[in-house]
């Protein structure tokens, strides 16, 4: 008799099972469902610089994709550690997102005697957006008063007057600062480095005349090259640019054999992130990118559009960061 009172309560419970899952289990389904709620993409830098440009380019494109918005968030500070930290230290169910740089993953770690944050373990990679080369540039002002017209004049212009240049940067620890420090450590001169919380409000100082050369990143730099309001002398990448081909790089202009410096951005999530989530994002990105529009208005900006794998956008980062720092070590440059 017990027994057969225990095996009639589990063909109940099979049967209520059962109901409940046809009558719920759509509900529980779409509860599980990535996303339900807004993305955050955090941007570790000012808006109007070449991260933020990125971040606002693929963030419309996979608002469309998934059907959610995703909002870009800048969180600024310490040559892009505060937004990377916040953003490791989230829950790693999909809803907030680094927009990564060079710096915030292959040269911080060499720079900073202590990182708020690890750059392989807390982040799990999605994928490279883009890398960009940089520029360098010069403000219109001095370069007249001083005749700068190419990178040796600068150079010679800098050895005759130590002490009297400063150099702008996006923050501590950017490709922007360091492509700075290579080129102090090869060339032998001096300027003063002055870091902001990104590439914009350093600009506007170059305009301004505060600051009088900086090694931004090309995007953000190029439509003030273009209307005439800071003067280019070159490019730090290995090759021209294919947006302003007729700017040297510095190795052509001044001779600085091996001189490269150029820049990469792409989104992480933190460790632990779902697999499904990581691919399903970093297979939409591929997807705009590869987009006529998109990709025609990359190239135009002086950005080379990638959408790699995860596992090829981790080899990068190691790569990468075995790279920048030797670069560190060479340059000298320190960041207390």
């Amino acid at each position: 008799m017990t027994a057969y009172f225990v095996a009639r309560r589990g063909v109940l419970a099979l049967a209520l099972g059962s109901c409940f899952g046809l009558m719920f289990g759509t509900s529980v389904h779409a509860q599980n469902a990535w996303p339900q709620k807004p993305v955050k993409i955090i941007v570790p830098f000012a808006p109007g610089g070449t991260t933020d440009i990125l971040a606002r380019a693929v963030a419309p494109e996979l608002s469309k994709a998934f059907g959610q918005q995703f909002v870009v968030e800048n969180r600024t500070g310490a040559g892009g550690n505060v937004g990377a930290e916040v953003v490791a230290k989230s829950a790693p169910d999909g809803y907030t997102i680094l927009m990564g740089t060079v710096g915030t993953h292959g040269i911080n770690r060499a720079l900073y005697p202590k990182l708020p944050y690890d750059p392989f373990k807390d982040f799990t990679p999605i994928t490279l957006v883009a890398a960009v080369p940089n520029v360098m540039i010069v403000n219109n002002e001095k370069a007249k008063a001083l005749n700068i017209n190419t990178v040796n004049d600068f150079i010679k212009a800098a050895k005759s007057r130590p002490g009297q240049f400063n150099m702008a940067s996006s923050g501590n620890g950017t490709s922007i600062h360091l492509a700075g420090e290579l080129f102090k450590s090869q060339t032998g001169i001096f300027m003063a480095h002055i870091p902001y919380r990104g590439s914009s409000p350093a600009l506007l100082d170059m305009m301004g005349g505060s600051m009088d050369v900086m090694f931004d990143n090309l995007p953000s730099a190029l439509p003030l090259i273009k209307t005439g309001k800071l003067k280019a002398l070159a490019v730090t990448s290995g090759q021209r640019s294919g947006a302003i081909p007729e700017l040297p790089t510095i190795e052509e202009a001044a001779g600085l054999k091996g001189f490269e410096a150029s820049s990469w951005f792409g989104l992480m999530a933190p460790a632990g992130t779902p697999v499904d989530i990581i691919n399903r994002v970093q297979q939409e990105v591929a997807k705009s990118l590869n987009t006529p529009a998109i990709k025609e208005k990359m190239l135009a900006q002086g950005a080379i559009p990638s959408g790699n794998t995860p596992a090829q956008f981790l080899t990068f980062i190691e790569s990468e960061h075995k790279k920048w720092a030797q670069v560190v070590k060479a340059s000298g440059a320190k960041v207390d």
